[in-house]
């Protein structure tokens, strides 16, 4: 698979270094360095590159007091837009198919991973996307292609258990409970969801869809001519959603084309390095591997040792923890040859083919327009 064009323009052919944007004030809450699995060694090519301090971009205007309810109708004709990236497009028609009304707002999130290197995060060049509308009748209708039949309208409460909702939709109403107990969408809201990836595909999903959402709700629910403060909304995420990946997060909010952020940097200040595979004649592959959970750890040990034979410089998990995937920085001319190498193995013992999945280095969550 190619990858897609990224939530900030990136491009299609691998790693590829576009021009930067201007930054947002960071998020709260640095995590620990992120854990190796055995065996595994960090990237190459990554280059220390000192960023000032930041600089007010036109997405970091604070959020709107308690009790505004707002948005525009920018994403309102989205879905009839031709020159509209697809699954912004379809996200618009199925806030409108479902919930009766045009979205107020689209915003995207890229999938984010953590590099071999401690503290160094980025984001991939595929999307999650949140199409929201304010409500002022204090229920929040959620909805997501991803589970066509678990659409579902729920009283928002600030506080007490949870109400009765599907699996998928916990989450979200999460984030929605908090954004209204800080003032934000108390009115409520018609939401929905929709990844470009799966979880089988092997990186987090939870992450971005969390920040899609926040984003696309304090937009919509904020004064006009504001956008949603991220370093606020970095940290609601991280008290509402402890067990996230705060990294990630931030990766989500603040990534670079072309470059990774360095994590524990000083408040009010990030810096970035340069990570861009393509620059050095590389490609970056996520590389998955498939059947039963308890065999994973063992086939991808054995993938890893199938694509290093063949080529492959390096490999890494994207997350904290080892799981189904490894990210690996795979030579231009051997792209091929790893990947053949790897199906040829897997095929020979009648097991599942792992997946491989392009990845270029993208931008930060942006409003689509």
């Amino acid at each position: 698979m190619t990858p897609r064009p990224g939530p900030a323009g990136s491009a299609t052919s691998g790693a590829a270094a576009v021009r930067e944007a201007p930054s947002e004030r960071p998020g709260a809450g640095e995590p620990g360095p992120s854990r190796k699995a055995p065996g595994t060694t960090a990237p190459a090519g990554a280059r220390p590159d000192t960023a000032g301090p930041d600089t007010a971009g036109p997405d970091t205007a604070g959020l709107a007091t308690a009790g505004l309810a707002g948005g525009g109708t920018a994403g309102g004709d989205l879905a009839r837009r031709a020159t509209a990236d697809p699954l912004f497009r379809l996200v618009a028609y199925a806030l409108e198919a479902a919930h009766g009304r045009p979205p107020a707002a689209v915003w995207s999130a890229p999938y984010a991973f953590r590099l071999g290197s401690p503290g160094l995060v980025a984001a991939a060049g595929w999307p999650t996307a949140a199409a929201a509308a304010p409500r002022d009748d204090g229920l929040v209708r959620l909805s997501s292609l991803g589970h066509p039949a678990d659409s579902c309208d729920l009283p928002l409460t600030l506080s007490g258990p949870l109400p009765d909702a599907p699996a998928w939709a916990v989450r979200p109403y999460t984030v929605l409970r908090a954004l209204a107990r800080a003032g934000f969408g108390r009115g409520g809201t018609d939401l929905h969801v929709q990844g470009s990836l799966t979880g089988a595909a092997g990186l987090a999903t939870a992450e971005p869809a969390d920040c899609a959402v926040a984003l696309a709700v304090a937009d919509v629910h904020a004064r006009a001519e504001e956008r949603p403060d991220r370093a606020f909304l970095a940290r609601l995420l991280a008290g509402a959603l402890p067990e996230g990946d705060d990294g990630l997060r931030r990766a989500v909010f603040h990534a670079r084309p072309g470059r990774a952020l360095l994590l524990g940097t000083r408040p009010r200040r990030r810096r970035y390095v340069s990570f861009d595979p393509a620059a050095s004649g590389a490609r970056l592959v996520l590389m998955a591997v498939r059947g039963e959970a308890a065999d994973r750890p063992r086939e991808l040990a054995h993938a890893l040792s199938c694509a290093r034979r063949a080529g492959a410089l390096s490999a890494w998990p994207p997350g904290q923890r080892p799981g189904r995937s490894l990210l690996m920085l795979l030579p231009e001319d051997r792209r091929a040859a790893v990947r053949a190498a790897v199906a040829e193995d897997f095929r020979g013992r009648g097991r599942p083919v792992p997946r491989f999945l392009n990845i270029a280095v993208a931008g930060a969550a942006r409003r689509e327009e």
